[in-house]
């Protein structure tokens, strides 16, 4: 799995403001976050497409989706980008 520097950015942003609106709840979205990470990298094509070859699936607890699509032989995450956001802010990192 490569995770690209734009959906890092976006990792570190959410931790960050999360721990700022509540100590801890950054790192319990980290948690939950590597176990979507997880079980994407095991089964990449049990989330629905939303776009071409891209897929998408929420963070458990967390109204955060990720990106991602799948290759022959790897999958690239696009963006961790909040449920309420422009659904399409991810399609110029393609």
């Amino acid at each position: 799995m490569i995770i690209r520097p734009d959906a890092e950015d976006d990792i570190r942003s959410i931790r960050s403001a999360l721990d700022q609106a509540q100590p801890g709840l950054g790192t319990r979205f980290a948690t939950r976050l590597r176990d979507t990470l997880e079980q994407i990298e095991a089964m990449p094509e049990l989330y629905g497409s939303v776009h071409q070859d891209v897929r998408a699936t929420r963070v458990r607890k967390f109204r955060y989706v990720v990106f991602y699509p799948v290759f022959a032989n790897r999958v690239e995450v696009l963006a961790v980008l909040h449920g309420s956001q422009d659904a399409s802010a991810w399609q110029s990192r393609i």
